[in-house]
């Protein structure tokens, strides 16, 4: 399978790739279609790479049994997902797949899964924040339930690649003897990072940065 991504550099397209792909550098290949131009004669312009790689890496159907509504509330959640992505123009199936304590889990199947998604997460992680919002006010707060919604494993595929790049940037440290700042993070992904290196005591980490989108700073601390 072919992706094209862009960036203001050649590095910065490839973490975009990782990013959106949620997959590690060498598990893709990469072409240069345009490469930077800088100089007297040009400014400085954006780098597009195609990210060639293996699709029986994804898991894009989630294997899970489906779940019948238990409840009127359950019932209503699939309806109002169902009905914002039809007024974003997109049609889609809405399923319970996980009823845990305090968490409901939705899967949405759609042709447009990867817009639904969004670059990192970020139209999935909004429709989330919406639809719990929703789930608040017909409960009148009174369910403690949150509400995750997942489409092609991506949840998983995210928190998997978060992983890799957690320790691996650990390493990095380790051998530069010095920190690394991660992209910018919501705070489940940052509480990710904060757990995976948690029992190390040869890296610390630390949030920065003001807002929902924090970053993760990985430090070494010289010891093993």
């Amino acid at each position: 399978m072919i992706k094209e991504f862009e960036g203001k550099t050649e590095k910065d397209a490839i973490q975009k790739a990782v990013s959106e792909l949620g997959l590690t550098q060498d598990q893709f290949e990469v072409e240069i279609l345009s490469a930077e131009k800088s100089g007297f004669l040009f400014k400085k312009g954006t780098v597009r790479i195609r990210a060639h790689f293996d699709d029986s890496q994804f898991t894009f159907k989630d294997e899970r049994p489906d779940l019948e509504p238990e409840n009127d509330l359950e019932k209503k959640l699939i309806d109002f997902t169902t009905n914002v992505i039809k007024n974003m123009g997109y049609e889609a199936v809405v399923t319970l797949k996980e009823r845990e304590q305090e968490k409901l889990i939705f899967s949405i199947e759609s042709d447009n899964s990867a817009i639904l998604i969004g670059r990192k997460g970020k139209n999935i992680d909004a429709l989330q924040l919406l639809v719990n919002v929703y789930e608040s006010r017909i409960s009148e707060g009174k369910s403690q339930n949150r509400v995750i919604l997942d489409a092609e494993n991506y949840r998983r595929r995210r928190e998997e690649n978060l992983i890799k790049i957690a320790e691996k940037t650990a390493e990095a440290v380790i051998r530069s003897k010095s920190s690394k700042l991660l992209e910018p993070m919501n705070p489940f992904e940052r509480r990710l990072i904060h757990t995976t290196l948690n029992d190390r005591n040869d890296v610390m980490t630390k949030s920065e940065g003001e807002g929902l989108f924090k970053r993760v700073r990985i430090i070494y601390k010289g010891s093993r």
